[in-house]
Parts: structure tokens; sequence; C-alpha cells
């Protein structure tokens, strides 16, 4: 006979385990390791579980500057700074970085393991980011590697007098809100284009859903030519590859250049959660495939409504 002592008891129990998968089942809730009003915006530091991220302000989860795992801080985490590599199966050996826009310092680190003889020069407006990056995010420096607190365009101005040149730019600067429009004129990017060797490659990171994308997309076109578009449909994220007019690759077969890198590139991109070939598939040039209206207004710094177009 199933008496009322076993039904109890398998009652409660099932009740307990309901419990705690329910428990379990909880969505992880984030835990503020670090908040402060820098001159610029206001920074915090969250752990969810094993990931630790890098806000500009407080009312929405899409401020996120920079995540990591914990566990393994070598792997990417976001889609974006994984297309920004694409930049490696054009030249897979820069020896000059610049990287405009720090976050946690999570991209300088992983070119530094990747590429442990190149110079890297981090440019990074809000000294409180740096700040924050070396003690939360693991942010590595060396002879090599630099973190300099400027504002971008300041920093660009004063290299080309100093007459530097860059292998290999990214730009990945953003306010919280959008990329500060002073970073997105034909002005600012003919400095840019000035600033990279002959052989020279530009990533910049942008959006495919802003209200901004017809005109940025114009603005490149008329600074730098055809380039390449490289998203997929994992995020809302779209990366500008565009390269100094001079690169040979603009009189070459794209497709044997990146087949002669893929194969030295996959294992090492691998233990970083990049896919190479996903890369390579992501790739598409405006030659073939101009996706914004030819009478696009171009931004300059007389025409540069870029956080006035995003607001609305």
């Amino acid at each position: 006979m199933f008496s009322h002592n076993t039904f109890n008891f398998t009652l409660i129990t099932t009740l307990g385990f309901l419990l705690l998968i329910s428990l379990l089942s909880q969505p992880v809730s984030a835990k503020v390791v670090h908040k402060e009003r820098s001159l610029y915006r206001n920074i915090l530091i969250e752990d969810k579980g094993d990931l630790r991220c890098l806000k500009f302000n407080v009312k929405s989860s899409k401020t996120q500057q920079s995540c990591f795992l914990k566990s393994q801080p070598e792997r990417l985490y976001f889609n974006y700074t994984k297309l920004l590599l694409s930049s490696l199966l054009i030249n897979p050996n820069p020896e000059k970085i610049l990287i405009i826009g720090l976050g946690g310092g999570t991209m300088s680190n992983t070119l530094h393991q990747l590429l442990p003889d190149s110079q890297i020069d981090n440019i990074e407006i809000d000294n409180s980011v740096i700040k924050v990056a070396r003690e939360y995010f693991k942010f590595f420096e060396n002879d090599h590697i630099k973190a300099i607190s400027q504002d971008g365009r300041v920093f660009v101005k004063r290299a080309l007098l100093k007459k530097q040149q860059y292998d290999w730019i990214i730009l990945d600067a953003f306010n919280g809100d959008y990329i500060p429009e002073h970073l997105m004129t034909k002005e600012f990017l003919e400095e840019i284009k000035n600033l990279l060797t002959p052989q020279g490659v530009l990533t910049a990171n942008t959006f495919s859903v802003s209200k901004l994308y017809d005109y940025e997309s114009a603005t490149y076109k008329d600074v730098f030519g055809d380039f390449y578009q490289v998203r997929n449909l994992k995020n809302s994220n779209r990366v500008i590859l565009a390269m100094n007019p001079q690169h040979n690759v603009h009189n070459a077969d794209i497709s044997a250049i990146t087949k002669a890198n893929v194969k030295a590139l996959e294992k090492p991109l691998k233990q970083f959660g990049v896919d190479i070939q996903l890369l390579v598939e992501s790739m598409s040039s405006t030659k073939n495939a101009e996706d914004w209206p030819r009478n696009t207004p171009v931004l300059t710094d007389q025409f540069a409504p870029a956080n006035l177009l995003n607001m609305k």
C-alpha cells in the first residue's frame, strides 16, 4: 500500500526539486564592482557570473563598451571585435597599430598575444577608463604597448606633424550614445588616410541599423573609394574595412590574398574564439554592392549632425 508518509515525502521531495530547478534557472543578477563619475561620463563595472562588463551609463544594457569572461580572458566576447580582425586577412603582420577608443583594453591584449613584436598605441580621451582597464580588465602595457590619454583627433593631428604612420588603425571610440561626430567627418578620415602606411588598413566599428548608415558610407567612400563591409547576422554591428588607396590589394584579387592568409591565421585566431572562414564570408565589397543612395551628403566638420540624427 502507498502510505500517507510516503506520499508526503514524495511530494516534499518533488516540490524541493522543482524549487531548486527554479532557483538555478533564474538569471544571474549583475553585481556592481565599481562605479564613478569621470570628467566625461558615468563609468560602471558589472560582474554577472563569469562575465565582467564596462558600461558608460546605467540606463541601458546597450551601453556595454567592453566585456570579457574572467575564466577565459583571452576569448573575444563581442562579435564585432572578432570582425575587426578581418584586417589581418589583408595585412597579417602589421608592425605599428593605432587603436582609438580603449574600452577595457581587450582588443589591445588580443593583438599583443597575436603580434607580440608589434607596437600598439591605445588612445583614450578619458583617463578614468584607462585606470579601470588596468585594474578590472587586465589591460597589459609594456615598452611596445602604450595607453595615451588624449582626444583621438588631437592625437592624429599631432602624429601627422611628427610624420608618424601606422600599418593598422582601429576606430572604436564611443561616448555612450554613438561615435563622437568629430571622428566621423571627411576631414578626420582624410587625416586617418594620411596616417596610414602605403599598405595600411583601417577598420572602424559602426552600426548597420544607425540612422547615420548612409552618411557614414558615403563619407568613407568619398575618402577611401570602395571599401569592405564586414558583418553577419549575429548582431547589428558593421565593421568598415578600408585601405590606403596606394595599397596593392586595389589592383589584385582580394580572394587570392585572403586565401593565402587564411591557413596561417586559422589556428592562432581559434584560441580567441574567432572562426576565420566566417570572417571571410562576412566580407563584401561596396564595388559590387553599394547599399546607400548615391546623392547622400558627406559628413564634414561643417555638416556633421551625427549625434542629432542618432537621437531622433
